[in-house]
């Protein structure tokens, strides 16, 4: 870890006074470093001249928003300064015309929702502690929820951002307009790159009408085959559902949710589609908060943290159910709990409960099994004491690209060193 000098703090001082600096303390330790200094600039341009001054001393540097996800990820290997988007939490400007808006990266995403609703539009995402979460972490752990499957990607919906360079630069890409093709597709690039390229100071987005109404539909499965042929079903058919998704919660049947949004006529009209498709099995109109569920599984490992583990597993939609299959044989394996997510764009959320060791053993197992089927297991939470298991498994053909832009953007490794896939 680098030293900070008296004279190197007074510096960060004078960049963003001294309401923007204070020590860190032990609850911003990540992992077993414990950085020295949060550094909070109120712009653009602090922010940038802070990482340039940080890069130049070969200081660590820890971008963060609101901090829900810091745990996703390795650790990285160093740790020197948190550099906190907090203070740029403005939006900037709102098009409603267009359906554009332009947002500071520390705007949390329930204080932008609450702005867009205010003209009947919205940010179509579905995302994990929205009054926490902050439009930059958003975008570098490239969150966007169940709604993925009618909005697409976050990726879709970004079409414009600005982020500052270690060295000081501030690189804009993109544009306000939905269809603006000009220039490098930047803020593709670092949407899901975990912070380790530059830090995201401003986006844009496309925005979408809030829905008339919304109506949820639960049906149960009688097992996890079923749940698939029903799954494949809704999806092959001409229903136009906004989001679908499989539950499952240990020693119970799988449950189906189908999320509706339309007028109340349109509603009426899904739902009894959605019934002839589905039919004998027992349909049932369900509370919003089954799409908490996969909140829940995080605030459970958050909760148990010393004998829970939570991973990401990506899976074509047609082997949805010898996925889920094998999860569940490798967790009876281990004698281990397991409940789970799995959205019908082939991203489940499984969550482990039981020993270190075999929490480890069962994890291993389910990455080597989704690796042989040209899938991945990415751990986003696992218990300190648990044996290590990298976060993001065997990597691919594409390390070596992503290690160049790495040292294109940020040749002295300066931001979240080796946090990233292939110690990146």
């Amino acid at each position: 870890m680098a030293t900070l000098s008296a004279t190197l703090e007074s510096d960060f001082r004078a960049i963003v006074g001294d309401q923007g600096v204070r020590p860190a303390t032990s609850a911003e330790a990540i992992g077993n470093l414990q950085p020295k200094l949060l550094l909070e600039p109120a712009t653009e341009q602090q922010l940038a001249a802070t990482l340039r001054l940080a890069n130049e001393a070969n200081l660590a540097v820890i971008p963060r928003g609101g901090g829900t996800k810091q745990a996703w990820g390795n650790p990285p290997i160093r740790a020197d300064v948190i550099l906190s988007t907090k203070r740029l939490d403005k939006i900037l400007e709102h098009v409603w015309s267009d359906m554009t808006v332009s947002v500071e990266a520390g705007c949390t995403v329930a204080t932008l929702q609450q702005a867009l609703a205010q003209h009947g539009q919205r940010l179509a995402i579905d995302l994990l502690w929205p009054s926490t979460a902050t439009i930059g972490g958003i975008l570098s752990t490239n969150d966007a929820g169940a709604l993925r499957l009618r909005f697409g990607p976050l990726r879709d919906l970004v079409i414009g951002a600005t982020i500052a360079l270690p060295d000081g630069t501030l690189a804009s890409s993109g544009g306000k307009v939905v269809k603006n093709v000009a220039g490098y597709d930047l803020q593709k690039l670092i949407t899901g790159a975990y912070g380790t390229l530059g830090v995201i100071t401003r986006a844009v987005f496309r925005l979408h009408p809030l829905p008339k109404e919304t109506r949820t539909i639960s049906c149960l499965a009688r097992d996890t085959a079923e749940a698939q042929r029903l799954l494949l079903a809704i999806q092959d058919s001409k229903l136009a559902h906004s989001a679908l998704q499989v539950r499952f919660i240990a020693n119970s049947s799988p449950q189906l949710d189908v999320l509706f949004e339309a007028t109340r006529a349109g509603l009426d009209a899904q739902t009894e589609k959605l019934k002839s498709l589905v039919t004998p099995v027992p349909t049932s109109e369900s509370d919003p908060p089954v799409w908490k569920a996969r909140q829940e599984l995080f605030t459970a490992a958050r909760d148990d943290s010393n004998s829970c583990a939570l991973a990401k597993l990506s899976f074509l939609p047609t082997e949805f159910a010898a996925t889920m299959q094998h999860v569940a044989r490798a967790a009876t394996a281990n004698q281990l709990s397991v409940n789970a997510v799995a959205q019908a764009f082939g991203i489940a959320i499984v969550l482990l409960r039981g020993p270190l060791a075999n929490l480890r053993a069962a994890l291993a197992a389910i990455r080597a099994e989704r690796e042989h089927n040209a899938g991945s297991v990415v751990v986003l939470h696992r218990p300190e004491a648990m044996p290590q298991l990298d976060a993001w498994g065997t990597p691919g053909d594409s390390v070596p690209i992503m290690r160049a832009i790495k040292q294109q953007l940020d040749p002295k490794s300066t931001l979240n060193p080796g946090r990233f896939l292939g110690g990146i």
